[in-house]
C-alpha cells in the first residue's frame, strides 16, 4: 500500500498555478519597464539641467541630440506595432471602449497640427542661420515632424486597443514613448521659461516694479550672423506664440499612451454605458453658461489690450479680471457643491467601472490640479509676506482661495460620477418580452422575427414599448422626484462644462495674472517664479480641458 504512487494533481490546480506564474511574469515586466522609463526621464532631466546652468561641458546639441535618438526609438517601435497589427486584420483586437475618447483624438490632432507648424518654424529659422548653428538645430525639428506624423496616426488609429501579444515587448516600447513625450514636455517647458522672461520684464515695469532681481543665469550666446532670409524675428515670434499649444500636445500623449500601457494584457469588460445626448430642460445651464462664455471672450479682448500699456491701465486690467474670476469661480464652487449633495442623496444601485481609462481620468484630475493650486498657494504666501500691497492685488487672495475650493469640489463632483454607471445605463443582453404564456428572454444581438411566433413576439414588444409610453404620463411621486433631481443635475453639468471651457481661453490665448501683477516675483524671484509657472500653467490649461470632457461623459450618464 505505501507504494502507490500519490494521485495526479487535479487539471483546475494546474490551471490555477499556470494563471498564477502568467500575473507573475506580467507583473514583473510591468515593473521593470516602468523602472526603464523612469530612468530614462531622470537621465534627460540630469542633461537639461547641465545644459542650462553650463556645467560638464555639455551643449544644446548634446541635449538635442538625445531627444532626437529617444524620438527615432519610439518611431522604430511605432512602425513595429503598426505592420504587426495590419498583419493580424484577420483576428478580431479587442478594445477598451472607455480609451482614446473622441476628445482626446480630436485634441491630439489640432496641438499636432499647430507641432507641426512650430518646427515648420524653427526649420526656416535653421535655414535663416544654417552657416553659423549646429546642424543638429536642422536635424531636430525634421525628426520631431516625422515623430509627430507616426505618433498622431498610433493614437488615432490604436489608442483603443487591448495589447495581447509580445506584451513585455509592447509594455517597454510604450513607456519610452510617455517618458519621451514628457522630457519633450520639460524640454518645451525650460525653452518657454527663457522666451517668457523678457517680455514679462517690460510689462512688470509698467506697474512700477523695477528692482526685481535674477536669481539664476540667463545669458544667451546670441548669434553672430545675420539671418539669409529675413523672416528670422518673424519665425523667432510665431514659435513662441505656438509653445504653449505644443506643451499641451505632449501632456494629452502621455496621457494616452500611458492608458494603453496600462491596458496591456488586460480583460475588457462588455458592459458599457450608453451615450446618450438628451437636452431637453438644460436651457437655464446652458443660458448661463453662454453668458459666462461671452464674458470670458470680453475679459480676454480687454486684458490683452490693456497690460503692459501703463500702469493705470494694467492696473485696471488685472482687477477686472479678477473681479470675473471670483464671480464665475463662485458659480461653480456653489454649482459642484449642489450636484455633490444630490449625488450623496441618490438612492440607485451603481456598478463601479475597472476600466484604466476611467481610472486615469480620476488621477488625471487630481494630479492636474496640483499645477493650479501650486500657484494658488503661491500668490496666498505672497500676498501674507510682501511688505508693499497695490490695491489689485488685495483681489488675487479670494480669486486663489477660490480656484483651491473651485477644484477641490469639482473634482469630487466629476469624481463621483465617472466612477460609478447608473444600472440602467448599462447595455441589457437580454429584452423580456411578454406572451401568452409567460416571458422569454429574447438575445437583444438576435432578434429575428421571420417566423410567425416570432411576428407575434414583435407584436408584443410593440404593445409593451406604447404601453410604456402611456405610463410615463402617470409616473408616481417617486419618479417625478427622481427626474426633477436628474433635469437639476443635468442643468448644473453643462453650466460646469461651459464655465470650464470658458475658463481654459484666458490663459491659452495670454491672459496670466500669475505674471503680469509681480507681487509673486518680488517675493520668490521672478526667474524661480517664471519657471514654477511655466512648469504648472500647462496642468492648469489641461485640467480645464480634462473636466471639459469629464463633465460630458457625467452629462451622459445622468
Amino acid at each position: 500500500m505505501d507504494d502507490i504512487p500519490p494521485p495526479p494533481p487535479l487539471i483546475d490546480d494546474l490551471v490555477e498555478k499556470n494563471k498564477d506564474v502568467h500575473e507573475k511574469l506580467l507583473k514583473n515586466s510591468e515593473t521593470a519597464s516602468s523602472q526603464y522609463g523612469v530612468n530614462i526621464f531622470i537621465v534627460g532631466l540630469f542633461l537639461m539641467f547641465a545644459v542650462y546652468l553650463k556645467i560638464m561641458g555639455l551643449t544644446e546639441s548634446d541635449r538635442l541630440m538625445f531627444l532626437v535618438i529617444l524620438m527615432l526609438i519610439q518611431v522604430v517601435w511605432m512602425i513595429f506595432y503598426i505592420c504587426v497589427s495590419d498583419r493580424k486584420k484577420w483576428a478580431p483586437t479587442e478594445k477598451d471602449g472607455h480609451a482614446g475618447a473622441r476628445w482626446l483624438r480630436c485634441g491630439i490632432v489640432l496641438f499636432a497640427i499647430t507641432t507641426l507648424v512650430m518646427h515648420a518654424l524653427k526649420l526656416g529659422y535653421f535655414v535663416g542661420y544654417s552657416e553659423c548653428i549646429p546642424i543638429i538645430e536642422g536635424i531636430y525639428p525634421v525628426t520631431h515632424i516625422v515623430h509627430t506624423f507616426f505618433q498622431v496616426y498610433f493614437l488615432w488609429c490604436h489608442s483603443k486597443d487591448v495589447i495581447k501579444s509580445f506584451k513585455t515587448l509592447e509594455r517597454f516600447g510604450l513607456i519610452h514613448s510617455v517618458f519621451t513625450n514628457l522630457l519633450l514636455w520639460a524640454s518645451a517647458v525650460a525653452t518657454e521659461s527663457d522666451h517668457q522672461l523678457e517680455e514679462h520684464m517690460e510689462r512688470l515695469k509698467s506697474l512700477g516694479f523695477t528692482n526685481l532681481t535674477l536669481t539664476y543665469p540667463t545669458d544667451i550666446a546670441h548669434l553672430e550672423c545675420n539671418c539669409s532670409t529675413n523672416l528670422c524675428k518673424d519665425f523667432k515670434k510665431g514659435i513662441y506664440y505656438i509653445y504653449p499649444f505644443y506643451i499641451e500636445y505632449q501632456i494629452l500623449a502621455s496621457a494616452m499612451l500611458y492608458v494603453l500601457w496600462k491596458n496591456i494584457g488586460n480583460k475588457t469588460s462588455h458592459l458599457h454605458h450608453k451615450n446618450k445626448l438628451n437636452f431637453d430642460g438644460v436651457y437655464v445651464g446652458c443660458f448661463l453658461g453662454l453668458i459666462v462664455m461671452a464674458a470670458t471672450i470680453g475679459i480676454v479682448a480687454i486684458y490683452l489690450l490693456n497690460i503692459g500699456r501703463s500702469k493705470t491701465n494694467s492696473e485696471a486690467a488685472l482687477s477686472i479680471y479678477y473681479f470675473y474670476s471670483i464671480t464665475v469661480l463662485g458659480l461653480m464652487s456653489i454649482g459642484s457643491l449642489l450636484g455633490l449633495v444630490i449625488y450623496k442623496t441618490e438612492k440607485t444601485s451603481v456598478f463601479k467601472e475597472k476600466s484604466p481609462a476611467v481610472k486615469l481620468d480620476a488621477e488625471l484630475l487630481v494630479g492636474s490640479s496640483i499645477g493650479s493650486w501650486i500657484i494658488s498657494w503661491g500668490s496666498i504666501l505672497a500676498i501674507i509676506f510682501a511688505e508693499h500691497h497695490p490695491t489689485y492685488t488685495w483681489y488675487n487672495l479670494p480669486y486663489s482661495i477660490l480656484v483651491i475650493v473651485e477644484k477641490y469640489i469639482q473634482n469630487l463632483f466629476i469624481i463621483a460620477y465617472i466612477n460609478h454607471t447608473p444600472q440602467n445605463n448599462l447595455k441589457a443582453s437580454h429584452i423580456e418580452i411578454p406572451i401568452e404564456t409567460g416571458q422569454v428572454s429574447v438575445p437583444a444581438e438576435s432578434t429575428d422575427f421571420t417566423t410567425s411566433k416570432g411576428i407575434e413576439v414583435q407584436q408584443q414588444a410593440s404593445m409593451q414599448n406604447q404601453q410604456s409610453k402611456k405610463d410615463k404620463t402617470h409616473r408616481p411621486p417617486a419618479d417625478r422626484k427622481n427626474n426633477n433631481r436628474k433635469l437639476v443635475l443635468k442643468n448644473l453639468t453643462v453650466l460646469l462644462f461651459l464655465c470650464n471651457l470658458s475658463l481654459w481661453i484666458p490663459p491659452a490665448f495670454g491672459c496670466r495674472p500669475q505674471y503680469d501683477n509681480g507681487l509673486e516675483a518680488t517675493v520668490f524671484g521672478i526667474m524661480p517664479w517664471i519657471v514654477l509657472i511655466d512648469v504648472a500653467l500647462p496642468f492648469s490649461i489641461f485640467y480645464r480641458m480634462h473636466s471639459t470632457y469629464s463633465l460630458f461623459d457625467v452629462f451622459c450618464k445622468i
